[in-house]
């Protein structure tokens, strides 16, 4: 653990200087780094490089005061954001596409360093600093499902359903003893996994789970399964607690990006409503994806969204 936390904080100070140095050329000369990405030059593109300069160099500097996990996650975050505006830049007509490709192709393999400190830095819990209660995102959403709540509970407690509505989630892996682990798909293709446990079962009424310690991920959450007014099936209520890599600053850029933790829960929800009313999610391209409906009440299967069977 101690040597691998080394490495990382080696390589870390090296990136942190790297950041600086990128951060002043951006600052400096705004027009050259668009002309070494292939962008097309303009005062909007050299504002936005100014911008991304500014944030290089306050990152680097924070690298070099603090060498630790939580700024490494930050640069990740940031090479998410640079990876994106390559890639919108690469669709443009005036992209010079061969410097373009290598700039992404440059970023990339940033962000793969980038990872590696981070991960590193993290891997003793003795040096790594708590995280502020502060870094805890809280989400939650209602959404009213026309069906029985003991089918939507059931639907719920079925692993295997989950991530067919929840393009989020790559797979879950039932572990037994309340336990599983789950995968999940963050921006840039990047992958998060953690072990959750069933911490509360109350069948057909509520479900709440907690990662268990030394997760890459925080996260706690209950699911509530209440009977909807006027006999319209089930208000379904999520509310999600976690704490992400690089805390509130990375959630702040990977909003900038389209991935808003409230937005990707909405969206996951939804899709969940359509397949348990309809047994199908409409896909981005108009047609429909076939998905089996609810399971009857009295199915067998997995117990809760932790784990447990």
């Amino acid at each position: 653990m101690a040597q691998t936390y080394a490495r990382g904080e080696g390589l870390a100070k090296g990136l942190g200087w790297f950041s600086i140095g990128l951060g002043l050329a951006e600052m400096a000369a705004p027009q050259s780094v668009a002309q070494l990405v292939g962008i097309a030059d303009g005062e909007r593109t050299r504002a936005v490089i100014r911008g991304y300069g500014a944030r290089e160099i306050a990152n680097g500097l924070a690298i070099l005061t603090q060498p630790d996990a939580k700024w490494m996650w930050t640069r990740v975050a940031g090479d998410v954001v640079d990876l994106s505006s390559l890639a919108a830049a690469l669709q443009r007509k005036s992209a010079e596409r061969g410097r373009a490709a290598f700039g992404l192709a440059s970023v990339a393999g940033v962000m793969v360093a980038d990872i590696v400190a981070a991960r590193q830095l993290g891997s003793d819990p003795q040096r790594t600093p708590a995280r502020r209660k502060d870094d805890t995102v809280r989400v939650s959403k209602t959404f009213t499902v026309n069906r029985a709540r003991e089918e939507v509970y059931e639907f719920w407690t079925q692993l295997e359903n989950l991530p067919r509505s929840m393009t989020h989630l790559e797979s879950i892996e039932v572990l037994g003893n309340g336990r599983s682990r789950w995968t999940a798909r963050g921006p840039a293709g990047f992958k998060l996994s953690w072990e959750a446990e069933i911490i509360e079962d109350s069948p057909n009424r509520s479900i709440s789970w907690r990662s268990l310690p030394g997760s890459q991920i925080e996260n706690r959450g209950t699911v509530r399964f209440d009977r909807a007014p006027g006999n319209r099936g089930t208000e379904l209520r999520v509310l999600l607690e976690y704490a992400p890599p690089g805390g509130r600053t990375a959630t702040m850029l990977t909003k900038l990006i389209g991935q808003a933790p409230e937005q990707v829960l909405q969206e996951d929800l939804r899709r969940l409503k359509q397949l348990l009313e309809t047994g199908e999610i409409p896909t981005s391209s108009g047609s429909s994806s076939t998905m089996a409906p609810a399971q009857p009440a009295g199915h067998p299967a997995p117990r809760a969204a932790g784990g447990r069977r």
